[in-house]
């Protein structure tokens, strides 16, 4: 067990079926919010705008509605959002929605405070790295969506469309201060984006768990969270309305949030990244599930120790003699909860992605999100890298 470690995770978590309407209760930390939503039309379609603005003006707060967030957030709507946030005076930000809208509305709640440009406080590619001076806006996290776990880390995901840079960027100001998770507002979401999510905050958990900033509170959630993923994201996909399954997965989303909070995650999301920087119209969970067979084989060839207790986790037998045999029984587990969810058809090429595009994404992905290189349990090579995109066709 590690025994030095830094454990931050400030958010005020409020967590259940029916919790939303602790809206209308609960202190808040300004009385003007921008309240940021996507540019679909899933928000008021569903009635969780208009419930949002009711509990909001029982407690006495007012809001102004940014409507533009897309799927693969851009910086143009960070810089617009937080215009907009400036010029009504907004003391605090909401986030209603996805992982998109709840990660634009903590770099808006950045760019509200301080100057410049959202890319000057990047740190990779073409960011500069700049030291937030001024701190954020409060933010209030209200995910509708089980995966991105960005209702309890700090981590918001941009693209600048200029250089198809897609950046993950966080520091102490940009974790929610108040985040309810109200799993009632998940059963909306479709049969093949409660697939996608889902995924995502399982691969959350297997690269906290594998990274080398690991620490024991981390591996607690990390490994429950694979297990609860493994058990419960077939049964939402199957029905939408499972209660259970739905809450199950809800907290696993929280739970692999708070390990990436704590943790890490590792260059699988990297190239994940590139892959969508270039290809906008890939969902990241689907991304990461194209590349996951690939890389993960390769990962746990070289570095097969901490594979072992995933695939436990997952309720796979573990059979082989060396460590390195027992860490394919992860690739086993992977492969048919890949085939559970139905998914197993899932192809690149069907997205427009071609083999020739390897080594540029791969150039990418270690430019833009290099940092997370530095933590895997083996360090890749560029060469390494394009094998493993190459071996997703």
């Amino acid at each position: 067990m590690k025994t030095n470690f830094t454990y931050f995770m400030p958010t005020e978590i409020i967590f259940g079926p029916g919790t939303l309407g602790k809206l209308a209760t609960v202190k808040l930390p300004g009385k003007k919010a921008l309240l940021v939503i996507g540019s679909g039309n899933s928000m008021r379609r569903h009635g969780y705008l208009d419930r949002v603005v009711n509990y909001l003006k029982q407690n006495g707060v007012d809001y102004v509605v940014y409507d533009k967030i897309l799927p693969n957030p851009i910086a143009e709507h960070v810089a617009e959002g937080a215009k907009v946030a400036k010029d009504n005076g907004c003391d605090f930000v909401i986030g209603l929605g996805g992982g998109s809208t709840i990660d634009s509305s903590k770099a808006i709640a950045v760019m509200a405070k301080n100057p410049g440009d959202y890319w000057d406080y990047v740190s990779g590619g073409s960011g500069k790295g700049m030291e937030v001076k001024n701190g954020a806006l409060p933010i209030v996290a209200i995910p509708t969506t089980a995966g991105t776990g960005t209702e309890s880390d700090p981590w918001a995901v941009v693209t600048k469309t200029e250089t198809n840079e897609k950046i993950g960027f966080g520091c102490k100001y940009t974790y929610p201060t108040l985040s309810i998770v109200d799993p009632e507002l998940m059963v909306s979401i479709p049969p093949k984006f409660t697939a996608y999510q889902g995924m995502d905050a399982f691969f959350h958990s297997v690269e906290g768990y594998l990274a080398t900033v690991n620490q024991p509170g981390s591996d607690v959630l990390a490994l429950q969270s694979i297990s609860l993923i493994t058990e419960n994201l077939p049964k939402a996909v199957a029905d939408g309305n499972n209660m259970e399954a739905r809450t199950a997965l809800a907290w696993a989303s929280t739970a692999a949030g708070i390990v990436e909070s704590l943790s890490s995650c590792i260059s699988h999301h990297s190239l994940e990244h590139a892959l969508s920087a270039y290809h906008p119209e890939i969902p990241h969970g689907a991304g990461l599930i194209m590349l996951s067979v690939s890389y993960f084989s390769f990962m746990a060839s070289k570095a097969p120790e901490r594979f072992v207790d995933i695939a436990k986790a997952m309720g796979e037998e573990i059979v082989g003699n060396t460590v390195e045999e027992q860490a394919m029984c992860f690739i086993n587990g992977l492969k048919k909860l890949i085939r559970n969810i139905g998914m197993e058809d899932l192809s690149l090429s069907s997205f427009g992605v071609t083999e020739d595009e390897a080594t540029k994404l791969a150039k990418n992905a270690m430019d833009t999100m290099g940092g997370l290189f530095n933590v895997d349990p083996y360090k890749l090579s560029l060469d390494e890298v394009v094998s493993i995109y190459k071996n997703c066709f």
